[in-house]
């Protein structure tokens, strides 16, 4: 059942608002990262799990309420987490993903309906990164 979409946009910018306190060494490891989205999370108040499962070869690194989170280090291909994020939003228990990437790449605002945000780490510290 997913919320409405009024709902779904301020549980997104709550999500997002706790993803921007996330800081990491600018060369972490995807551990790293994790474990500072976990803090960020939690420090928000938000309750979450650690790698859902969605099904059979779908694992979300995380799922806050109906929102999913995904974690990518460095820049990941555009094409290919459009796919891997389209894969994850047929579940029908997601009503959006947020993308956590360390360099900003591009994603679709909205895949099968189901809004994308991104965050990327990269533009939390005002600064390119190699």
């Amino acid at each position: 059942m997913s919320i409405p979409r009024s709902d779904l946009d301020a549980r997104i910018e709550r999500v997002v608002a706790a993803l921007a306190a996330v800081r990491v060494p600018a060369q972490p490891e995807e551990y790293d990262i994790h474990a500072a989205v976990a803090d960020a999370l939690a420090a928000a108040g938000l309750e979450y799990e650690h790698e859902y499962r969605l099904g059979p070869r779908r694992r979300i690194d995380f799922r806050a309420g109906r929102i999913g989170i995904e974690v990518k280090k460095g820049r990941p291909a555009s094409s290919e987490l459009a796919a891997q994020l389209k894969r994850y939003l047929e579940s029908d228990d997601l009503d959006a993903v947020v993308v956590v990437v360390q360099r900003v790449t591009a994603v679709p605002r909205t895949l099968g309906g189901k809004p994308v945000a991104l965050v990327s780490l990269n533009r939390l510290w005002g600064l390119a990164l190699p």
